[in-house]
């Protein structure tokens, strides 16, 4: 697990960086992504085919390293100042990661289990990026990125669901889990 965890979050740190550099709008917005980085935490636990435990340890091991990664490349490729890897907001999101590595990473593992758990485990990537669709519909100028959002959401239930039944089942239980996730952002900020 610490083999592809640690690897995985200092790639993933240092390829998000380079994506938002480099990337021209709105794909760029992909990079800086709360959803980008839950989805790799799903992608871990589901790739891991491991148990939850295993998998939500490796997934948050992965969003905490990211972050110094993230913040390390911006710092060698456009001279940012060294000492934000330690500052209060990089603590702030590998809290996030942690929490962020448990929920998605234990999804990844229920979307390949039976019964109920798959289908909430199918859902957890559509959530997080109708959940981020929902933040951008409230920017003026930011159409393009809620039809990406929605669009990888769909597809992300598409690519990880096993039938169509599963999929639509996927599909209405995502709704209302992206408006729990919208919450507790909105909660989080008020902090």
């Amino acid at each position: 697990m610490a083999l592809t965890a640690v690897p995985g979050g200092l790639l993933l740190g240092f390829l998000d960086f380079v994506w938002i550099k480099w990337v021209p709008y709105p794909f760029a917005e992909l990079g800086n992504s709360t959803a980008t980085w839950a989805v790799a935490a799903f992608a871990f636990g589901w790739w891991l085919r491991s148990g939850p435990v295993r998998a939500a340890l490796g997934a948050a091991v992965l969003l905490v390293v990211a972050v110094p990664s993230y913040y390390l490349t911006a710092t060698l490729l456009q001279g940012d100042d060294l000492a934000v890897l330690w500052a209060p907001t990089s603590l702030l999101w590998m809290a996030f990661g942690v929490l962020a590595g448990i929920v998605f990473g234990t999804g990844g593992t229920w979307a390949r289990l039976p019964g109920p758990r798959r289908i909430v485990g199918t859902a957890l990537p559509a959530a997080v990026f109708f959940e981020e669709a929902a933040r951008f519909a409230s920017r003026p100028g930011a159409a393009w990125n809620v039809a990406i959002d929605v669009a990888l959401g769909v597809l992300a239930v598409v690519l990880v669901g096993r039938s169509n039944r599963q999929r639509a089942l996927a599909l209405a239980v995502a709704v209302p889990v992206a408006a729990v996730i919208f919450v507790g952002f909105a909660l989080a900020a008020g902090f």
